[in-house]
């Protein structure tokens, strides 16, 4: 009988060197990989951190505009209630010197004496200015 020379069987890659290679590169790219998915998300942690640092800061941006938008719109609705307020006077005032001068032109026509009677200007304080403001809620009642 002839001697047939037996090979032992493994189980792949513990003895052809061709297959240890492939191992090794596998474990190699598998290592890479996990490495490479780990600082995606360490990168995807802190961008989302980030993001809720300027969501938080942006909150209170907006809070603060918010408030200040509302404190202004306050004041303006303050100041056109003392406009009209003196405008409103201002008028009363003037009615009475127009009177107070009828009775001046009166006595003038009466006594004959020529009296200084002052002229009324025509101010145009006394008109209501004409203000665009955007009738926006901003949470205050009026």
């Amino acid at each position: 009988m002839a001697a047939s020379v037996q090979r032992p069987e493994s189980s792949g890659s513990e003895s052809d060197p061709r297959n240890a290679n492939i191992d090794e590169r596998k474990r190699k790219r598998m290592l890479s990989n996990r490495e490479s998915a780990r600082r995606s998300r360490m990168k995807k942690r802190k961008l989302m951190e980030d993001l809720g640092n300027e969501v938080s800061l942006l909150q209170k941006e907006n809070s603060r505009l918010s408030k200040e938008i509302n404190a202004s719109t306050q004041r303006y609705i303050e100041m056109e209630s003392a406009n009209n307020l003196l405008r409103a006077e201002a008028m009363g005032l003037t009615e009475r010197l127009r009177s107070l001068n009828s009775v001046l032109h009166i006595v003038e026509e009466v006594n004959g004496y020529a009296v200084e009677i002052p002229e009324i200007p025509d101010d145009p304080l006394l008109k209501p200015l004409v203000v665009a403001v955007p009738e926006a809620n901003y949470g205050v009642s009026r």
